[in-house]
């Protein structure tokens, strides 16, 4: 048997109790039924079986997955060990939830389901992430009152934050404080805003402006370096740049991926099959087809017209200016969806390729300082 993993991202409902102005989704209020979900997952898992594949790697999201009760993933859970186990297959599973709708209810799920690990959303300062009709302190407060709790039963709780103009201005000393002092939060990823799904006035203002959104990272950069690596704090993307750049193992975000069809696909409620989350829900064009419609994902990815497109992706950039940067092979043209969103084409580098760039040459910097700052290994006799 193989040794890869597959990732699959599962949108198990398109419901949600947020209504975030730069949501990519398009939410239609639907979710899987357990009678179906087998049916789903069981071709999945085929398909590992068909290319000698020893792992898949189940990314949980919505929508919002605690719309649905914890009782629903308890019986999810025992549907797919027991579809895994017949096939030999070995299954992993990761929530990412905006934990509006935690409760202690949720704490057995958590610990049997997902290692005992959940990632969430926040921003900082928080502009646009709400509760349809009320105003972005009250989601903070309670995303913040759940965290804590989550956090107090033990429960290891990531964050991603979504970088946005007032962040940018508040800086990177007040950023990396809010998190790990107030907070608490001691991992935490950094990622950057693109206007997918439906425009409005927010998605309009972006990409965000480059100097000021370098200038941030570098400054969050620094902090990290100075303050947060030697204890134990988890800053992304700085801390898997600085072990690659280290020559250690590291697990990049998928923006930097060599080519997304290798690695993933991501499957809605109503069994269509795209790229990723930003894909399917939004751009039905980019749909690679529908696993109840299909025979097997198999045939349904080899005969997608969408999917080709992707996979032309790589070759197309080499003819622009990619081919002469000293940072392809980590970057590859950064994101996809970021590319199209903003250009509205695949074949364009990600519009926040100078951000990359600078980034890369940074945590580049960093890692050579710190291997001239250990002490040699003595020479053996």
């Amino acid at each position: 048997m193989g040794s890869r993993v597959f990732s699959l991202i599962l949108l198990p409902t398109l419901r949600c109790n947020a209504a975030c102005d730069y949501c990519f989704e398009d939410k239609d209020g639907s979710w899987i039924t357990l009678d179906r979900l087998p049916v789903l997952i069981g071709k999945v898992l085929d398909h590992l079986v068909a290319k000698g594949i020893a792992e898949l790697q189940i990314h949980w999201q919505g929508g919002e997955v605690m719309t649905l009760p914890p009782s629903w993933f308890s019986q999810a859970h025992d549907l797919i060990d027991a579809a895994a186990a017949a096939r030999g297959r070995t299954v992993i599973h990761a929530l990412q939830t905006n934990m509006i709708g935690y409760s202690p209810a949720w704490d057995g799920v958590i610990r049997a389901m997902f290692d005992n690990s959940v990632s969430t959303s926040l921003d900082y300062p928080n502009h646009y992430r709400h509760r349809r009709g009320r105003d972005p302190a009250d989601y903070d407060r309670i995303l913040q009152r759940n965290v804590r709790l989550a956090r107090s039963a033990g429960i290891e709780v990531q964050v991603i934050a979504v970088a946005n103009p007032a962040t940018l201005e508040i800086g990177a000393e007040r950023f990396y404080r809010y998190f790990v002092e107030a907070l608490g939060v001691d991992s935490f990823q950094v990622n950057t805003p693109f206007p997918g799904g439906q425009a409005n006035a927010v998605k309009r203002l972006l990409p965000l402006e480059t100097e000021a959104l370098v200038r941030f990272f570098i400054e969050l950069a620094n902090v990290w370096l100075e303050r947060g690596e030697a204890d134990g704090v988890r800053v992304g993307p700085f801390d898997e740049l600085l072990r690659y750049f280290s020559g250690a193992h590291a697990v990049l975000p998928c923006i930097w991926t060599d080519d997304c069809t290798n690695h993933l696909v991501a499957i809605d409620p109503h069994g269509h099959v795209a790229q990723c989350d930003c894909w399917v829900t939004s751009y039905p064009e980019h749909r690679f087809g529908n696993l109840f419609a299909d025979a097997d994902l198999g045939t349904l990815l080899a005969g997608s017209p969408a999917r080709e497109r992707f996979r032309q992706r790589p070759a197309a950039l080499l003819q622009g200016d990619c081919i002469a940067c000293d940072y392809l092979a980590l970057c590859h043209g950064g994101c996809p969806v970021r590319a199209f969103t903003v250009h509205g084409t695949l074949f364009e580098k990600d519009p926040y390729c100078a951000l990359y760039r600078a980034l890369f040459a940074h945590m580049n910097a960093a890692a050579v300082r710190r291997a001239r700052l250990r002490p040699e290994h003595p020479k053996t006799q």
